[in-house]
Formats: structure tokens, C-alpha cells, sequence
């Protein structure tokens, strides 16, 4: 089998972020998955538990962890992450079937048109860096680090966007509604906030900072997750809206919306400035939705003094 690193990514790009945008996915968060003889479902993407596919998927697969049981077809591709895979002798698989971390159980009869990834846990990184992969001598470290970033941010961004789906809509639309003002109040929130770290930080030296050292670490890291999800929700409903001239739902948009803002952060320098604008952003509809909780929390304030 031909090296296929590259398309084992690829393929858990198209399979987390398409089928989502389809809005006819089966989600599973610890629960069993049982899809009998006679049904058919489009895509199917679990975290934990067991998926047991008897019938027919018209698309993809996508396991974090948990166990993939396949008798049944799938239309394209079946993806683990640390998940044992078992293929049974009527399974057919018309795309690639990648393991990664995890176990593969193929039974004789079993049909994969496409390509077999298999990666035990212990083989993961040696084979990244083993001489001559993907036809180069070495992949960079950095590679490897936003690769493991990316599908980190993506189980962050569904779990959010699952559990939080109208404070996602609300911080969204007030980038909107106000997109300046948005900008402004985030790039002063982040010039304070990095004036109160250093504050805090030599404070601490004599032990009477630390406690609000901490404090605002724990509040900026919110912030910023929040704040990064709000972004992936407000670029996956506009790239969305533009091309299915409708808005996805919003696992669908938190996960176009990720992979979008990765390839913008991705462009050298250009994408470090883009960052730093990102970074208001996300400040900004964050504080002034307070966590998505209300329209325009200054708005209200202002009402309420006057």
C-alpha cells in the first residue's frame, strides 16, 4: 500500500465538515448507534459508544473513539480515531477506510474500494517523521502541531456549538449588527487584559498577584475558546449562506467555519495579522453579548442609565 497520510486528513476534512453541512447527520456523544438492515442514513459521527451498521450509509462514518461494527454499505468513507473497526464479510466500503490509533479487523469478503490506512497508537508519530514519507525527508514538527490543533478545536467547536447553539447565533449576529464597534471593543478588551497579565504576573513574584494571575487566565481562556467557536459559527453561516443560498445548521457552520478560519490563519505573515484581527473579534462579541446571553449588553446598559 502506497503511503496515504495526506489523504487520511483529507478525508477526515471532507467527512467531518461536508456531511455536517448536509444537515442530515446521525450524532452519537457516548450512546450506541444501530442502523438495522433496512435503513439508510447519510453520515453517522460519534464519540464514543458503538456504531453497528447492518443497513446502508449513503456517505461517510467519523468515530472518536468507540467501536465501528460494519455489515451493512457505506457510500464512502469510514474514518476512526482510536476506535476498533470491525468489518464484517458482507461489508462494503465504496471510499477509504482509515484507522488511526485504533484496531482494524477486516473478515475475508469484506469490499473496500478505495484505500486501507492502519496506524496502531505506537505507529503514529514514528511513521510522521520516518525518512521519505509522502515523498519528503521529513515532515515538520509544526505540521504535525496544527494538525492535532485542528481536530482538537473540532471537538471543542462541536461540543459548543451542540450545547450552546443560541448564544452562538446571538454573539454572531452582533459582529453583524455592529462589525466596527465589535472590532473596537475587542482589540481594547485584549490591551487591557495583556496590561492586567503583566500586572498580575510581577505581582506574583511576592505571591499577592497570583490568585488574580490565575483568575484572569481561567476568564481569558473562556474568552478565547468561546470566542474562537463564535468565529467559526459566523464565517460557516456566511460561507454557507453564499453557497447553498441558506444558512446550516450550527454544528454545520461551527465546522466550515473552523476549517475556514484554519486556512486564513494558515497563509504566512498575512495570517498572523489576519490572527490579530480575529482575536478582536472574537474579544469583542464575547464581552459585548456577554458569553452570547444577551443582544448588546453596553446597549442595555446604557438604556438602564438613561
Amino acid at each position: 500500500m502506497k503511503n496515504k497520510l495526506c489523504s487520511v486528513f483529507l478525508g477526515l476534512f471532507i467527512a467531518s465538515a461536508l456531511p455536517l453541512a448536509c444537515g442530515q447527520e446521525r450524532f452519537g456523544f457516548g450512546q450506541d448507534i444501530h442502523i438495522g438492515k433496512d435503513e439508510v442514513q447519510e453520515n453517522i459521527i460519534a464519540f464514543g459508544g458503538n456504531i453497528i451498521v447492518e443497513g446502508r450509509i449513503k456517505e461517510s462514518i467519523v468515530a472518536f473513539g468507540g467501536n465501528i461494527v460494519l455489515s451493512g454499505e457505506v457510500g464512502d468513507s469510514v474514518v476512526g480515531f482510536g476506535t476498533a473497526i470491525t468489518l464484517r464479510s458482507t461489508a462494503v466500503v465504496k471510499g477509504d477506510v482509515a484507522s488511526i490509533g485504533g484496531k482494524l479487523e477486516k473478515e475475508p469478503g469484506c469490499v473496500i474500494s478505495g484505500d486501507t490506512v492502519f496506524f496502531k497508537g505506537n505507529e503514529i508519530f514514528p511513521r510522521f517523521f520516518k525518512k521519505g514519507w509522502l515523498g519528503l525527508p521529513l515532515v515538520p514538527l509544526i505540521v504535525v502541531l496544527k494538525l492535532v490543533g485542528f481536530f482538537i478545536w473540532l471537538l471543542i467547536a462541536l461540543v459548543i456549538g451542540a450545547l450552546f447553539p443560541k448564544q452562538l447565533e446571538k454573539a454572531s449576529d452582533q459582529i453583524k449588527e455592529a462589525f466596527g464597534s465589535v472590532v473596537g471593543t475587542g482589540a481594547l478588551a485584549l490591551i487591557l487584559f495583556i496590561g492586567l497579565i503583566i500586572a498580575f504576573a510581577v505581582l506574583s513574584l511576592i505571591l499577592i498577584g497570583l490568585p488574580f494571575l490565575l483568575f484572569l487566565i481561567a476568564v481569558g481562556m473562556a474568552i478565547k475558546i468561546f470566542g474562537e467557536v463564535v468565529l467559526f459559527y459566523y464565517f460557516g453561516q456566511a460561507v454557507g449562506v453564499a453557497v447553498q443560498k441558506k444558512a446550516p445548521v450550527p454544528l454545520a457552520a461551527v465546522v466550515i467555519g473552523l476549517v475556514v478560519v484554519s486556512l486564513i490563519k494558515a497563509v504566512p505573515v498575512l495570517g498572523f495579522l489576519l490572527s490579530i484581527f480575529l482575536a478582536c473579534l472574537a474579544w469583542g462579541a464575547v464581552i459585548r453579548t456577554k458569553f452570547g446571553t444577551t443582544e448588546n449588553w453596553f446597549r442595555r446598559k446604557a438604556e438602564k442609565a438613561g
